[in-house]
């Protein structure tokens, strides 16, 4: 059997698992499933999802074994230091609630619960692309330079809630031990290296489905309408908010938009619409006062999850 391709340098792939920088010249996709779930509606131009714009009201039992989230902060904080400016709402807020959060995509996008070293706990989201592996940001799974040295370093647990709505989990929870990233982030901790994988012990019960991912020439890209979906920690806990945007600029290692977004979405997925099928171009993990950003899936990045995929 061929062995896999690995990326290298500050790419090289690192997991807590105990062991005994090019341009692309192509485009590539790594396709996805819509899964057995019903699938959200687009809209007439089939480039993002059809939300009303309002909050409507949701409705649901609440499941007794759905964990509170009162009180807990952003991932980032975790790494950054409050007050975290990871992500942030440009000008008028414009993000929608997703309600329907047991259609897909939103029941292949997953509110995490975080468990660091030093078992203080910590919100994100993250983003199948197969039954047992979520993509997320680096710094949901490793953190760094806390003053609390021992929160530092890869987290203990992370529990997974597919499609989670408030105190509803539509397809329940599974927790996860295992966890890659990469040399870039574990080892410096550097902005563009800022991704990783959660590897499940098992699928869930239920096909959720899962989002393709491309690495794509940078006018394949240009003026392309990207959505970013992701549970924020300035909104009801344990809740969905979209926004999208056309994308604002891009270089070899990032993606830049000014869809709005805020702390507890590090992770999500930043993908656009294409023939129908969802791909992710990015993962959102930062902000700043004109523009939000996630870090590029670039050649590197794109062999590290092809690998992450197959587990």
């Amino acid at each position: 059997m061929a062995k896999k391709p690995t990326a290298t340098g500050l790419h090289t792939p690192v997991t807590n698992i105990t062991q005994t920088e090019s341009a692309a010249t192509a485009s590539r996709i790594s396709k996805g499933t819509a899964g057995a779930q019903p699938a959200q509606q687009l809209t007439a131009d089939g480039l993002t999802e059809l939300i009303p714009r309002m909050e409507a009201a949701f409705e649901n039992a609440a499941i007794p074994f759905v964990p509170d989230l009162t009180g807990l902060e952003d991932i980032g904080v975790a790494t950054y230091g409050p007050p975290s400016n990871l992500e942030a709402v440009i000008g008028t807020d414009e993000r929608v609630r997703v309600n329907e959060t047991e259609k897909y995509p939103w029941c292949a996008i997953a509110s995490l619960l975080i468990t660091a070293a030093d078992n203080s706990m910590w919100i994100g989201t993250g983003w199948f692309i197969s039954p047992t592996t979520l993509i997320t940001a680096g710094h949901c799974v490793y953190i760094q330079h806390n003053p609390v040295p021992a929160r530092n370093g890869w987290v203990k647990k992370i529990q997974v809630l597919p499609g989670r709505n408030a105190d509803a989990a539509p397809f329940g929870g599974i927790s996860a031990t295992t966890f890659w990233t990469v040399k870039g982030w574990a080892d410096q901790g550097l902005e563009n290296y800022d991704y990783a994988a959660i590897m499940l012990p098992a699928p869930f019960s239920q096909d959720l489905g899962s989002f393709s991912f491309g690495v794509f020439v940078d006018s394949d890209l240009t003026n392309k309408m990207v959505n970013v979906p992701g549970y924020p920690s300035d909104k009801p806990k344990g809740t969905i908010w979209y926004d999208n945007r056309v994308i604002g600029s891009m270089n070899e290692n990032k993606i830049y938009y000014a869809a709005d977004t805020a702390g507890g979405q590090s992770g999500c997925p930043v993908y656009i619409v294409d023939e129908g099928q969802r791909i992710a171009i990015a993962i959102h993990a930062y902000g700043g006062n004109t523009a939000n950003s996630g870090t590029r899936i670039s050649p590197e990045v794109f062999t590290n999850l092809e690998s992450w995929k197959e587990g």
